[in-house]
């Protein structure tokens, strides 16, 4: 199964992109701050001009491009994958945590926090090869659906913010997904779903080894995690991948306060953005308390620091592509 519907919006997007380029986005400041940022840093004559190869764009995955609740996608795919092993081997269910997970106790697993949530995705996640792995994510990705909108989660992409990535990279923009979500688990949908190719997917990686298995060369995870790229390990994926400070950062979280501040630092036009759901009818509207994508620095510091708050109920005219 294809992702259909997210490929047939960037291919939309592209044809109406001379019309308007953030047709889902309404006429609000926020519109008019990006665009007139954009055309800043493309204009030749523009003292703010930014050439080419320094134009880029990075961006926050769970809920900024699409949705998050009631918990992150890839915890969800992980249980799953957990509840299938557990019944092939009970001996994994180590801890209360994986526990909880396998009887599909979301309270105790959330409780957990992210030590909890990446005990599932370590024990889930490993002894596949990378191949494998991305193949079944896709796989999971196209055919379970949310429990609340009933839409596959790839579905579940935000019809605006393709269109902001669309642009972007119509005006020569490289636009780059720095995630805390695993690095094989976002490359594996990513370019299909938002134009962004694996190599350009920058998140938090997982042991992996190489090994010829049969005469077959193949990478396979351990389990275990190498490196968390969240909060202030965002700036340094962003370095490790990417080689060079963005210009243009959009989030939703204090998880990527880091990544803006890095970003919105430098010299020249800088651009910081943060998603913020404030939509209780269309999407889901939480932040300061939240379990997941919880935003409080942002919404306390973020307007002094320049920063663009998106009020999702306000600024976009549709939410989901299906919409």
């Amino acid at each position: 199964m294809r992702l259909l519907a997210a490929s047939s919006c960037l291919a939309l997007i592209a044809a109406t992109a001379h019309a308007d380029p953030l047709p889902s986005w309404n006429d609000t400041d926020t519109k008019a701050s990006i665009i007139e940022f954009v055309e800043t840093v493309t204009d030749p004559d523009s003292d703010s001009f930014v050439p080419v190869q320094d134009r880029i764009a990075t961006f926050d995955n769970d809920g900024c491009l699409w949705s998050e609740q009631p918990a992150y996608f890839q915890a969800l795919y992980a249980i799953d994958v957990l509840k299938e092993k557990a019944a092939e081997d009970p001996s994994i269910l180590s801890s209360d945590i994986l526990t909880a997970a396998a009887e599909g106790d979301m309270d105790t697993v959330m409780a957990g926090g992210v030590e909890g949530l990446l005990e599932v995705i370590n024990v889930s996640h490993a002894n596949t090869t990378v191949d494998a792995f991305q193949a079944d994510a896709y796989d999971w990705l196209t055919t379970a659906t949310h429990p609340a909108t009933g839409l596959p989660y790839a579905e579940m992409v935000y019809q605006p913010m393709l269109e902001l990535l669309g642009y972007l990279r119509d005006e020569g923009f490289t636009t780059y997904i720095v995630s805390g979500g695993g690095i094989d688990f976002i490359r594996a949908y990513a370019d299909e779903a938002y134009g962004i190719p694996p190599w350009q997917v920058v998140g938090t990686e997982g042991n992996t080894s190489y090994e010829v298995v049969d005469g077959v060369p193949q990478l396979s995870k351990e389990g275990g995690i190498s490196f968390v790229d969240d909060k202030e390990g965002k700036p340094v994926g962003i370095i490790r991948h990417i080689g060079q400070r963005p210009i243009f950062s959009a989030g939703n979280s204090d998880g990527d306060f880091a990544m803006l501040e890095y970003t919105t630092s430098g010299e020249g036009a800088r651009f910081g953005m943060l998603v913020h759901h404030t939509d209780a009818e269309r999407e889901f509207a939480y932040d300061r308390d939240s379990h997941v994508g919880q935003l409080n620095r942002g919404l306390d510091e973020g307007p002094e620091r320049g920063w663009t708050i998106v009020d999702m109920a306000q600024d976009w005219g549709k939410v989901f592509p299906s919409d």
